[in-house]
């Protein structure tokens, strides 16, 4: 049964990390992401909190009942529409998961390789719309960029726990591995070809540049072809998550003869 918890919120609850929000806890409840804990907002009477309850119990997981004001200080201000679920870190795959995951659907590569994206909106964003086109797997750097956190998570709306992430220290080294194993290497310039004429049929591995900076030119010098994204206003350039988004669902529809 769920616990009363009407104390202040504790030092240790700030510090772990979290996934905030009804449809991202429910995806997180049925899934193997490892859960510590379920706060839920006391007096809530809503069918999606039940559901969820029901859910966390069906795991065995504790369920506590909070005050408003302690789920809005674990959620930091962001939506959590009574309900935040707290975790253990979020496990990473290495690139064997995700070529595994690609000899068991029978299908060529489709992979993401994220140059120091900072924005964990921008992170969340592309999980969800990889998620969404059958991307198999997302490949991101260890430093200067954003990881796995409760943020990318919650804005993920549960991608998170279905696209494999790797986490390397070093992008060139990995995209000359990826080129060993047969994949095309494609980038975003601002010269490229017009993405509209993109064919990623076949192994394709597609680097998304930083927000600000595109892509760093070590990686840039790994790419087989660059693409651009033609425009026609005064601001000349796009959201890192949708210029991802543009490009994904071309690599998508040309995969899948749409």
């Amino acid at each position: 049964m769920p616990q009363n918890e009407n104390k202040a919120p504790q030092t240790e609850d700030a510090q772990g990390d979290f996934i905030i929000g009804r449809h991202p806890a429910v995806s997180a409840l049925k899934s193997q992401q490892t859960i510590n804990k379920v706060f839920v907002q006391e007096g809530l009477k809503a069918d999606a909190i039940h559901d969820i309850v029901k859910l966390a119990e069906k795991r065995k997981l504790i369920v506590s009942q909070v005050p408003k004001h302690k789920l809005d200080h674990l959620a930091d201000g962001q939506n959590h529409q009574g309900v935040v679920l707290a975790i253990a870190a979020f496990e990473y795959a290495n690139l064997d998961d995700v070529f595994q995951k690609v000899s068991a659907k029978d299908e060529a590569p489709f992979v993401l390789i994220l140059d120091n994206i900072e924005d964990p909106h921008n992170l969340g964003s592309i999980l969800r719309t990889a998620d969404a086109a059958g991307v198999h797997g997302v490949i991101i750097p260890k430093h200067r960029a954003v990881g796995l956190t409760s943020t990318v998570a919650k804005t993920s709306a549960g991608a998170i726990e279905h696209v494999p992430v790797v986490r390397v220290t070093n992008l060139v080294n990995t995209v000359k591995d990826l080129k060993k194993r047969g994949m095309w290497i494609f980038g975003t310039d601002m010269n490229g070809t017009d993405y509209r004429k993109w064919d990623a049929k076949g192994s394709v591995g597609l680097i998304i540049g930083n927000e600000g900076k595109g892509i760093s030119p070590l990686l840039k010098k790994q790419v087989d072809e660059t693409l651009t994204i033609p425009m026609v206003g005064q601001v000349q350039s796009l959201n890192a998550s949708v210029a991802a988004s543009l490009l994904i669902y071309q690599g998508f529809s040309t995969r899948h003869s749409l």
